[in-house]
């Protein structure tokens, strides 16, 4: 596994195709990687699927799909060549493909059981950019059972010193969802990540302010 792969393995790691040696060097990028462990947690609902999967097929039956490693690599590779827009936009269609990959299985299955297509929860996406200063926000936010896993990429930056992005509620409640320390020369995107409370229905936008509370830029939804 060459470095500039490894971002690109989330979605094999999280289905365990890796070999052990490649699953090793994994773990061990995930340590210092925050962006691909926010990625993992997005295979919750796929891994829990396949896992369904398994239980519900008898012993004597052939699993009706069987990707192996070399085809999911494929995909994988496929995938990321194709979409290079952002990395959050990289991992929607990533999950996507997973989901188509492994979909006929789902659908035996969800018959057998006598119930609807299982939904996973799709993340919403809130933009802003500042046209004066050139600074740009892209705000991610899916749905988890204790409340909102929240990510912030942050481009072109013009302040410097101690930030925050608050989660604005409906009701006009308010969450700290993250804080750091901002720097106003910094070449390329910060991205960071945080949670809150609220249900992403719940909040009404997002704003990014000085440790003084300044407000320097409001995230609105699409």
């Amino acid at each position: 596994m060459r470095t500039p792969e490894i971002h690109r393995d989330v979605g094999a790691y999280a289905l365990g195709v890796l070999d052990a040696a490649d699953a090793f060097r994994f773990e061990d990028h995930l340590m210092d990687c925050p962006h691909c462990t926010l990625l993992l947690g997005d295979f919750d609902a796929v891994r829990g699927q396949l896992d369904e999967y398994t239980r519900q097929t008898p012993a004597r039956v052939a699993p009706i799909v069987s990707a192996g490693p070399e085809l999911l690599h494929r995909m994988l590779e496929g995938t990321a060549a194709r979409r290079r827009v952002s990395r959050r936009r990289r991992l929607a269609l990533l999950a996507a493909a997973m989901v188509i990959a492994v979909g006929g299985p789902f659908a035996i299955v969800d018959a057998q059981r006598g119930g609807g297509s299982p939904a996973v929860p799709a993340a919403e996406r809130w933009t802003a950019k500042d046209r004066r200063t050139g600074t740009a926000a892209v705000v991610t936010a899916a749905e988890r059972g204790w409340g909102t896993d929240i990510a912030l990429e942050l481009s072109k930056s013009a302040a410097a010193g101690v930030c925050a992005l608050i989660a604005v509620g409906r009701d006009g409640s308010e969450e700290t969802v993250m804080t750091w320390a901002a720097r106003a020369d910094s070449d390329g995107p910060m991205v960071t990540w945080g949670g809150a409370a609220l249900r992403p229905y719940e909040i009404d936008r997002f704003e990014v302010r000085t440790a003084e509370g300044h407000r320097l830029m409001t995230v609105r939804g699409g």
